[in-house]
């Protein structure tokens, strides 16, 4: 009983990463390293590399080097259109280095179809949410909203590796939330 358990919470831990990457790409890369490599998450099959010291510096540069040019003013807007691939990339591997207990087949197809899914649109939507808020602010506000989205993906890596199951929810809710509140605007 163990076993589907197990296999559930790690498909709940990367489908949670992979929509923290939809906030900044590299910090859920980052956080599944380094549950990887402190051994709070078996890796799937394959994904041993990721809890590597060497990739875990890496990750770490890209990870600080992402952050500070999301506070530049006009790079943020660049890095919305130009890192798309890299978020939704992020988003699956990150998903797929965490996934156990599935057939390989089966991992890949849900880290693409339910990670890249989810990666794709929170990067979609923060990069809208991103161009309302700064032509709204005259870009002023962009600070404000890069905090958050790296502040979301923080969390939401946390809780993924953490409580993964807590991490779904708080995305579901957000979900429906951002639903209602469009539906709103509409009426």
């Amino acid at each position: 009983m163990a076993e589907p358990l197990n296999m559930l919470l790690s498909v709940a831990t990367g489908i949670a990463l992979a929509a923290a990457a939809g906030f900044r790409a590299f910090v859920p890369l980052l956080a599944a390293g380094l549950a990887i490599h402190f051994g709070w998450v078996e890796p799937g099959r394959g994904f041993d590399w990721l809890g590597e010291p060497v990739v875990l510096t890496a990750l770490g540069i890209a990870t600080v080097a992402e952050i500070a040019a999301y506070y530049l003013p006009g790079v943020d807007h660049v890095l919305d259109l130009l890192g798309a691939p890299v978020a939704v990339i992020a988003g699956i591997v990150a998903a797929a280095g965490v996934m156990v207990g599935l057939p390989d087949w089966l991992r890949w197809l849900t880290a693409i179809g339910a990670g890249g899914a989810i990666a794709t649109a929170g990067h979609a939507l923060n990069a809208v949410g991103r161009a309302k808020t700064g032509a709204m602010s005259g870009g002023i506000g962009n600070h404000a909203y890069s905090t958050a989205e790296l502040a979301s993906s923080i969390v939401i890596s946390a809780l993924a590796v953490v409580l993964p199951v807590i991490a779904i929810l708080v995305l579901a809710a957000l979900g429906v939330w951002m639903l209602q509140r469009r539906r709103r605007r509409k009426a």
